[in-house]
């Protein structure tokens, strides 16, 4: 039977390849080309889109980590300089330059890529769309042609579905966006004074919201206290066991076989420099 640890272990491999929609150079150049400004608007274009012109009151609920203010900056203002069907074209083209640069031209329709495509596809078809809004909105995108696009959409499809779920997990236990990000630093998971710049929040509303968990009794001098831990291991372990249903309908062998097949991908992403150290996803090593 497919293990929540499957879960995770399959997000921690396919999330870099995801994510050089926001870290490669290639996909900045893209959104520019689209009339996109400035890394923030084009993050929020290309996230956002398949919500299609969603305010900030939509993007802030989804993406649950962002200051609202931070939001404001650059929604709904995104959607005069480009409409979603068009950011959605250009994070397709960002992603197609910066596989070919990372794993050469002919990767693309190679055997490999067709068929992670075609295992990544079954288990994104298989997601449940009550409460998942962002997985919801990308299962309407029309899946490219192209396998390694075919493959990014569908990945992009199962962490959204993840992170919908991250949410519902935090959410049930009064743990609001800046509560999680300043718990994710105590796990060690990431860099506090990135999280202060990538998710928008003051040093005063970061050190407010870390009194407020010591009070609760989960942290001690910015340390995980044994409640802290237990209750970040309780989120995770739910967040992994609300994952697993498009696992389970790949099962065991295909969810072995797309580790396999993601595994050469995830290291190529990352001796390219396309995964930064410490950065504000948050994803574990596949290790």
């Amino acid at each position: 039977m497919t293990s929540p640890g499957t879960a995770r272990r399959l997000w921690a491999l396919g999330e870099p390849f995801h994510a050089l929609t926001y870290f490669a150079a290639e996909a900045r150049t893209a959104a520019e080309e689209a009339g996109v400004r400035g890394f923030w608007s084009g993050y929020f274009a290309m996230r956002a889109a398949p919500l299609g012109a969603a305010g900030p009151e939509v993007v802030t609920a989804t993406f649950a980590g962002f200051a609202p203010a931070f939001v404001r900056r650059w929604v709904p203002a995104v959607w005069e300089a480009v409409s979603p069907a068009d950011a959605l074209a250009a994070r397709l083209a960002g992603i197609d330059a910066a596989v070919r640069r990372v794993l050469g031209e002919e990767w693309p329709d190679s055997a490999e890529a067709a068929e992670a495509a075609e295992l990544a596809g079954t288990a994104a078809a298989a997601v449940d769309l009550p409460g998942r809004p962002l997985a919801a909105a990308n299962t309407g995108v029309p899946v490219p042609g192209r396998p390694h696009l075919a493959l990014w959409q569908a990945l992009t499809t199962l962490r959204e579905h993840r992170g919908d779920g991250h949410v519902v997990a935090l959410v049930q236990r009064g743990i609001s966006g800046l509560d999680a990000n300043v718990l994710a630093v105590a796990a060690g998971r990431t860099d506090r004074e990135w999280l202060l710049k990538a998710r928008g929040w003051t040093a005063q509303e970061w050190d407010d919201a870390a009194a407020g968990l010591a009070d609760r009794g989960w942290l001690e001098g910015g340390e995980l206290t044994a409640e802290g831990l237990a209750m970040v291991t309780a989120v995770e372990s739910d967040t992994d066991r609300l994952a697993l249903a498009p696992w389970q309908a790949l099962g065991d062998p295909g969810c072995d076989r797309l580790g396999a097949l993601l595994a050469p991908v995830r290291r190529a992403v990352v001796a390219a420099g396309d995964w930064p150290t410490g950065n504000p996803i948050g994803a574990p090593d596949p290790a």
